[in-house]
């Protein structure tokens, strides 16, 4: 199936609304989509309203941000109920700290003489709860200061390199808690991204199944084909269900397009499968 489960609208990081995400899934040949915007659910009304309009098989989605190991992990949760009020308290206690260190992030770029950044990078967010490095990147191309988001991430706003802030986000346990309390699968998103150590892959994947994590994205917009075979063995060894998803944020920025990537593997069994009574079907 052409399932992409993973992406994001101005309601989190993203450049299109939910409604022309959901065009733009359907005219690729997505066949099972779910929008999953960073710590937030304000855009699912919207994005199964037009998913149905659509006539596009649609999950619920989220993407919750996390702590592990000083380092921060997104956790995906497909299949929630969107109305769940433990997930919603806890998405808004996650998002709390996001101003604070969105101003921090614009003092430490003013020392190497990038002034405004902060009032710059809200020209770009559609819910200022949401503010992030990605919008502060986009202030930074938009400016003149680099050429591309690429670039930024290379120069700026990672840890060493000025703009950086670290922050503290929900525990994994949280993030597992509540989606598994709103009905949904938790995925570990993207893990070739984390760069941890085998033994600290191992610890992740280990607290993540304990705490009842179910799925990791095996195919994503930022796995190589090697990644991909390399995550697929860590689903067959922590016995987890195998996500897709490009990951999508901008025609202009991101790898993978909508319903781009390739198939799962055929040996893993598919997130989908055990959400099928989850899905918010057309017609």
């Amino acid at each position: 199936m052409n399932a992409d489960l993973h992406c994001h609208s101005t309601v989190s990081d993203g450049t299109l609304e939910p409604e022309a995400l959901a065009a733009r899934a359907k005219a690729n040949g997505v066949e099972l989509w779910a929008l999953t915007d960073h710590d937030e659910l304000g855009g699912q009304q919207r994005a199964r309203a037009a998913a149905r309009a659509a006539g596009l098989p649609y999950l619920n989605g989220v993407e919750i941000s996390v702590t592990f190991l000083d380092t921060t992990v997104h956790i995906v949760g497909l299949g929630i109920d969107s109305d769940d009020e433990r997930l919603r308290q806890g998405l808004a206690a996650t998002r709390g700290g996001r101003e604070a260190r969105a101003r921090e992030m614009a003092d430490e770029l003013a020392k190497v003489g990038i002034t405004g950044s902060y009032e710059g990078a809200l020209r770009y967010v559609g819910n200022p709860d949401l503010i992030s490095r990605t919008h502060f990147a986009r202030h930074l191309v938009e400016s003149g200061v680099c050429a591309d988001t690429q670039e930024v991430f290379r120069r700026f706003l990672v840890e060493g390199k000025p703009g950086f802030v670290p922050h503290r986000w929900a525990t994994l346990a949280n993030a597992v808690t509540w989606i598994g309390a709103a009905g949904g699968v938790a995925i570990v998103a993207h893990p070739a991204r984390y760069k941890f150590s085998p033994t600290e892959e191992y610890a992740l994947f280990s607290e993540f199944k304990g705490h009842g994590g179910r799925g990791v994205e095996v195919v994503t917009g930022s796995h190589t084909a090697a990644e991909a075979e390399r995550y697929a063995g860590t689903a067959r060894e922590f016995d987890l269900l195998a996500s897709r998803g490009s990951d999508f944020h901008s025609p202009d920025e991101s790898r993978i397009d909508l319903g781009g990537l390739p198939p799962l593997p055929a040996t893993l069994t598919p997130v989908w499968d055990a959400l099928t009574e989850r899905i918010h079907k057309p017609g």
